[in-house]
């Protein structure tokens, strides 16, 4: 169960990549709208504000396609159109006009629930659900009258043919199920600043599971009516309350994680100051620059779990002091200093500045309190682990000098190789693989070439944490596979 909640987590990084698009034109054309007020200007402004917001108000179906995608065995286009088709299909029998026909009765009249047809959580649901009617049905054979149809082109059709009897569920389920979630999103909008504090400490905590996506999608998109990335990167809101659910992480991400960093580099023993430095400037970087946190989280995250509950609680401090204060700002994909500079263009910014004095101060708790708490207690952060014997770096037969192609090779070889290795993925900045025996995995080796760190999820699946070049390495992985 928790694999595939894991590998629903990772495929809906696909469709929420697409976010910094959508942060960008919209960001550009709040800006040019509110600076400017000539005519053609204001076209500009309005066409690329418009272009931002077509993206964020289709999510339903880009989550549908990417999580069709991602779930899918082969990763075929066969498999998008299956999700495509799947979500066509029960966004439109579970409409408001479509149930208002059923029904007999006005529109007006009918459940509100309704009127959320198409958004996250049925694409999510679509998404799901065809992508295992792809992988249940792209191999079958039909008899030769029916050839045609067989395959891959079989998939869509018994996507579209699992939507209807879904749809029929929903008819009776989803007013229910939407009533669940709005009451869950009202009972934590309802308690102001602490409710986003909750938010964001179990946002962090859920993190090595990957079900913070699902936590995510309650808030900053529109399951439950909050939508508050939507609102915020469109513009419509209110000013100081639009954004609590994202200004807080900015001073966590930019500041705070890169100040411990540095306090777990300060403590790393004498003789392996140089490695820490090495991978603590890379993903403090990439917290800072891009938001992407992964890199940094998970290189102490089970070395030392006590210290990663510290920064879960106080990412919610963080968020429940903006939300106070009325701090906002926003985000498209992560809060990064791309997006905190976007933000300023935007309307509903309320004094984006107080995020980086906040910050400064985050920084200086982060530092002390991790210092200490790693000293005090003798934690396992990167560069203090106990004394191994780290393999020698390898020559690999064929591996050209590039960095990522003798990466590859070295992590590959620690993983097995041929022998070992069932199936090779990738997420945001994780390489995902499966093995056939866990204990033929020599984790030394793969730690030598200076990755984050390594995650075991289950008896064959390991996670290896690279960062945001992941991409990079896979593909070399795949080109030795081959």
């Amino acid at each position: 169960m928790m694999k595939a909640l894991q590998k629903l987590g990772r495929s809906l990084m696909l469709p929420v990549a697409v976010l910094p698009a959508a942060a960008i034109l919209a960001g550009i054309g709040n800006w040019i709208l509110g600076l400017t007020s000539g005519s053609a200007a204001n076209v500009i402004g309005t066409f690329l504000l418009h272009a931002g917001t077509s993206i964020l108000d289709h999510l339903g179906i880009l989550f549908a396609v990417g999580i069709a995608i991602g779930l899918s065995k082969d990763k075929h286009g066969a498999a998008a159109l299956s999700g495509l088709v799947g979500f066509l299909v029960v966004s439109n029998l579970i409409s408001t006009d479509t149930v208002a026909g059923l029904l007999g009765v006005d529109a007006a009249d009918v459940d509100p629930a309704f009127a959320q047809n198409d958004n996250v959580f049925i694409g999510i649901l679509s998404g799901v659900i065809s992508a295992s009617m792809y992988n249940r049905f792209s191999g079958v054979k039909l008899p030769d009258a029916l050839a045609f149809f067989s395959g891959k082109r079989l998939a869509p059709i018994m996507a579209a043919a699992a939507m209807v009897v879904m749809a029929a569920v929903l008819f009776f389920v989803w007013p229910v199920v939407f009533g669940w979630l709005v009451a869950f999103g009202k009972a934590i909008s309802s308690l102001g600043a602490v409710g986003a504090g909750l938010y964001g400490f179990f946002n962090r905590l859920l993190i090595p599971t990957g079900l913070h996506h699902a936590l995510n999608s309650v808030f900053w998109f529109d399951v439950a009516g909050i939508n508050d990335i939507g609102n915020f990167l469109k513009g419509t809101g209110e000013k100081g309350v639009t954004g609590m659910y994202q200004a807080g992480f900015f001073p966590i991400m930019m500041f705070g994680l890169p100040a411990a960093a540095l306090a777990m580099y300060h403590t790393a023993k004498t003789k392996r100051k140089k490695q820490a430095a090495s991978l603590m400037l890379a993903a403090a970087f990439a917290a800072f620059f891009t938001g992407v946190t992964e890199p940094l989280e998970f290189s102490f995250m089970f070395l030392a779990p006590a210290l990663y509950v510290v920064h879960a609680i106080l990412t919610g401090l963080s968020l429940f002091i903006a939300a106070t204060f009325h701090w906002t700002s926003g985000f498209g994909f992560s809060a990064g200093l791309v997006d905190y500079t976007l933000s300023f263009i935007n309307p509903l910014a309320n004094k984006p500045y107080m995020l980086i004095i906040q910050g400064l101060v985050f920084a200086v708790i982060y530092y002390f309190l991790f210092r200490f708490l790693i000293t005090k207690f003798n934690l396992k952060t990167p560069g203090r682990e106990d004394e191994q014997e780290v393999a020698e770096e390898d020559n690999v037969p064929g591996a050209s000098d590039d960095k990522f192609a003798i990466m590859a090779a070295k992590i590959y070889d620690g993983l097995g190789g041929d022998q070992n290795v069932d199936a090779v993925d990738y997420c945001t900045t994780r390489l995902r693989v499966e093995v056939k025996d866990m204990d033929q995995v020599d984790q030394d080796k793969i730690k030598s070439t200076g990755v984050p760190g390594i995650n075991v999820v289950g008896k064959h699946s390991i996670q290896v944490i690279v960062g945001t070049s992941v991409q990079f390495v896979a593909d070399e992985v795949n080109k030795i596979r081959k």
